[in-house]
């Protein structure tokens, strides 16, 4: 929890949120250690030592300003799915983003994860509009953020990955 913004999104129908811990490197490699998962985030496998560092990153990004892509789990048997969650973009705007372990893709869980990240932040948080942007191949989140009301404005280039990719809006 942060003195920030203490508040968290859901909980949804199927999911948990909660903050990173530095408790929690076991999580953070189970979702950043796979390598189908950073394939889209970073276009290679995270190293322990990228691993620890994101970790760090989202803790500090939650002390920093009261959001992260915060972990999810499952409500019945506190599984590990992945994170979702916000970062400042700009003023009253906040990118939208999630990173599901790859054993849990299909399942409707980022939809899921992301309508309850996106009702947190135009209800609590007032956020005037949200961004996201995916990777050119990952269809899947494109329907997340199409399905969600997300409307493609341009393409952004993402030095991580070494391409274009499509980004969005969804305005209160």
């Amino acid at each position: 929890m942060t003195a920030a913004n203490p508040m968290l999104p859901g909980p949804s129908a199927r999911l948990l949120f909660r903050w990173w811990t530095a408790d929690d490197l076991e999580l953070a490699r189970g979702l950043w250690g796979d390598p189908q998962v950073t394939a889209k985030i970073a276009g290679e496998p995270f190293t322990p030592p990228q691993i620890a560092a994101r970790l760090a990153a989202e803790i500090d990004q939650g002390r920093a300003h009261g959001l992260q892509y915060w972990p999810v789990f499952l409500r019945d048997d506190g599984a590990h799915v992945g994170c979702c969650g916000l970062r400042p973009r700009a003023q009253g705007v906040h990118e939208l983003g999630f990173h599901l372990r790859s054993t849990f893709w299909g399942r409707g869980l980022a939809s899921e994860a992301a309508r309850a990240t996106v009702e947190f932040a135009f209800g609590p948080l007032a956020a005037r509009g949200l961004f996201a942007g995916h990777h050119p191949d990952n269809t899947a989140s494109r329907h997340v953020l199409l399905r969600l009301g997300f409307r493609h404005t341009h393409d952004e280039w993402y030095a991580a990955t070494g391409a274009m990719h499509p980004s969005y809006r969804l305005d209160r």
